[in-house]
């Protein structure tokens, strides 16, 4: 049977081999591939079932359900009739997204009919179809339904802003959202935050503000903060509504005796000052007021402009937002439910997402779960106001952006999954797969591998539904702003699949119909007139690299991984123009950080490395990357006078952070991202990777506010000193 396995294996994209981190060949052990093929909906009982089962998932109708292209490649159709079948029975029918009809006999086609021989019958669709989405209909004599394929054609690059395809070099600090501190957030960065953010790096010359991915997180359980591991990618956080800027707050008489009580001013005053964002103690003050704000607002005349602009909302956001506002509504109402009995040692238990709801309650379709929706409707349409809300400030913050004339204005980020806890998957009818998890498998920095915890997609869904949960996750995420980063783009070629159960290092990898998702991504990517970012970062198949470029999609260059065979740092200079360039990312040390090894120091304290060869490798290896860096930036010319040669005793004080900003800045990436903790010095990371409980991830502020950032002397030269390196980089200095 294994030979069988294999072979199926195979065919449904699961690569029996791989090449690791370490540049050696791996073999994926065949019990690996059965798991993945059952979570892929395979029978595995015997060899018989599983060959008849593989036969039904390849049977073929006579139209695929989707064929994408380029714009300019030939459009070849295969249609799946038997050599008996006469072409004289068939006529077609193109319906373009624009309107336009085409139709006539399928014979007219046909560019090829080797069927005689035991081929297949080949058609050719005329050439000059626009970009969009199409509808392809054969219809046979005597039969009354037309068989429909979608047809999807599109641009042959991602979309360019003019800025880009001038060539020019812009830059903008990259944030975490909730890091934010400012003097009249509620304890949590927020949309004003960011509007103010984008407002002060504006005014510096900055073209964009990147942001942390914005899903939709569990307002329920807000201490479940990651970013990366969000409740649904398709609707927003709504924990970063700022509440007084909607517009009910000033009006609503209960809302400002709320707010102006002691008590809560005194909460406001701990959560705000709080070195880490206190999410439970943040959404405590937040929720309540906003409940206040939606029972001012449905106050209003259901003729008024803010309830039609609502009603819209409501019924452009579909069956999609009724099942994120039901599940938050569900999980709320759960939470505040759980009885006296279910106590745990007095504290009690966290509802902490659909896989411990009451089985009644565990999937959207279950009929308890509509009684629950109906008999509850003010609480659902509460979340959907609350998703309004949250829009309607993001929206805001673009507007601020374009208004104060950056080239991209907002840079948002699109995390790789969805949590297996939450609405998503919750609701989910076959398009993911909730028996495996995407992560990575054993490298260098993980030598156990990394389990996600987030469920793939279904690649069979994928395409018998014409690539549609793609398409609107795009969609959803390409919205109020001028570029998205995509995290592990790799992903669109082939993703690490563990099955359910197992270790991160048992899985494999399975292959995507990558040249499809890529089409996709650069139509979707030219309706909303939002460039692509991807985070290509750990190992890289050649395979990609190419086509990414192809794609227009612009590459991911960190500082410090930007290094040569013989060790020393490539130059700036010699960048891809088609890329990013920073120093840190969020999943790294900051710069102090790495170059006073506190990542390294931390990473001992959290039992990280307990290997003591180890650790001593990694302070050497440390050691040496400093001094290469040193002398890099030395050779380039960056460094001022005062400045040491020995790495081991020259601080990462201004001098040299501003020198490594500037070198940096000066290179030919056509994009420049820093870090705000950068500029401020810090030597705590947001993130420790491989960390959950033993680290406060996805917590740790910025040390200033935004008003003290801006009003720091230092920095407003630094960022226009950044201003000038990249326009004399653009070749465009005055």
């Amino acid at each position: 049977m294994n030979s069988t396995i294999s072979q199926i294996a195979h065919e449904a994209g699961i690569a029996a081999e791989y090449i690791d981190a370490w540049g050696k060949g791996a073999v994926v052990d065949s019990k690996i591939q059965e798991a993945l093929l059952t979570a892929l909906g395979y029978d595995l009982s015997s060899e018989k079932a599983l060959i008849k089962s593989a036969e039904r998932k390849s049977q073929k109708d006579i139209l695929s359900p989707v064929s994408v292209f380029k714009q300019t490649q030939q459009k070849h159709i295969h249609v799946n009739v038997s050599k008996s079948a006469r072409l004289s029975e068939f006529s077609w029918r193109l319906d373009t997204e624009c309107g336009q009809k085409l139709f006539g006999e399928l014979s007219t086609l046909v560019a090829s009919d080797t069927r005689v021989d035991g081929g297949e019958l080949i058609i050719s669709l005329p050439e000059s179809l626009p970009v969009g989405y199409h509808q392809f209909s054969l219809t046979r004599k005597r039969r009354k339904s037309p068989i429909t394929m979608t047809l999807i054609v599109a641009p042959e690059q991602c979309f360019k802003s003019a800025a880009l395809r001038e060539e020019q070099k812009l830059w903008g600090p990259s944030a975490q959202l909730y890091t934010l501190r400012s003097e009249s957030n509620w304890g949590i960065g927020d949309f004003s935050d960011l509007r103010l953010l984008v407002s002060e790096v504006a005014k510096q010359g900055g073209d964009f503000v990147g942001i942390n991915p914005i899903h939709a997180l569990f307002p329920a359980t807000p201490e479940s903060a990651s970013p990366y591991s969000p409740s649904s990618r398709s609707w927003l956080n709504v924990l970063y509504i700022d509440v007084a800027a909607v517009p009910e707050f000033n009006a609503c008489k209960e809302a400002q005796e709320f707010v102006s009580d002691e008590s809560f001013q005194q909460q406001l005053k701990t959560v705000r000052n709080s070195e880490y964002v206190d999410y439970t103690g943040v959404a405590s003050l937040k929720f309540p007021v906003l409940r206040l704000l939606f029972t001012a607002f449905k106050s209003l005349k259901a003729d008024s402009s803010r309830a039609l602009q609502f009603s819209d909302f409501i019924r452009e956001g579909g069956e999609s937002l009724y099942r994120q506002a039901t599940f938050d509504a569900l999980h709320t109402h759960l939470n505040q439910d759980v009885s006296a009995s279910e106590l745990r040692d007095g504290v009690k238990e966290a509802v902490w997402g659909w896989p411990v709801f009451p089985e009644k309650y565990q999937h959207f379709s279950k009929s308890a779960v509509k009684q629950f929706a109906t008999e509850n409707a003010d609480h659902v349409e509460f979340f959907m106001f609350l998703q309004w809300t949250a829009k309607q400030q993001l929206e805001s913050v673009q507007a601020e952006a374009m208004d104060s004339g950056m080239k991209l204005g907002l840079y948002r980020d699109l995390a790789v999954g969805v949590c297996n806890s939450g609405s998503e998957t919750w609701a989910d009818e076959g398009d993911l797969v909730l028996d495996a998890s995407i992560g990575a498998p054993p490298d260098v920095l993980g030598p156990l591998g990394q389990n996600w915890g987030l469920p793939p997609f279904n690649p069979d869904s994928m395409r018998n539904n014409a690539y549609k949960p793609f398409i609107e996750l795009l969609r959803a995420n390409m919205q109020h702003c001028g570029a998205l980063r995509i995290d592990h783009i790799l992903g669109l070629l082939r993703l690490w699949w563990v099955p359910k159960g197992r270790s991160a290092c048992d899985g494999a990898y399975i292959y995507n119909k990558v040249n499809d998702l890529l089409s996709i991504l650069a139509l979707e990517s030219h309706r909303f007139k939002c460039s692509v970012i991807g985070e290509d970062l750990g190992t890289v198949p050649d395979e990609i690299v190419l086509l990414l470029n192809d794609a227009g999609i612009y590459s991911y260059k960190v500082l410090f991984f930007e290094v040569a065979e013989d060790g020393g740092y490539f130059s700036p200079s010699h960048y891809a123009p088609q890329s990013m360039a920073t120093l840190c990312t969020h999943d790294m040390p900051t710069l102090k950080g790495f170059w006073h090894c506190e990542d390294l120091k931390l990473g001992e304290k959290l039992g990280l490395y307990t290997d003591p060869e180890e650790i001593d490798a990694l302070y050497r290896g440390r050691a040496e990357n400093k001094q290469r860096l040193l002398d890099s930036l030395r050779w380039h010319g960056v460094l001022s006078d005062g400045i040491g040669h020995d790495a081991a005793y020259v601080p990462m004080d201004s001098y040299l952070n501003h020198a490594m900003h500037l070198h940096l800045a000066s290179g030919t990436s056509a994009l420049l991202s820093i870090q705000l903790e950068d500029w401020l010095e810090m030597d705590n990371p947001v993130n420790v990777p491989g960390t959950s409980t033993e680290y406060p991830n996805w917590r740790r502020k910025l040390s200033a506010s935004l008003e003290e950032i801006f009003s720091k002397p230092d920095i407003k030269e630094l960022a226009q000193q950044l201003t000038r390196k990249r326009t004399a980089a653009s070749g465009t200095e005055s």
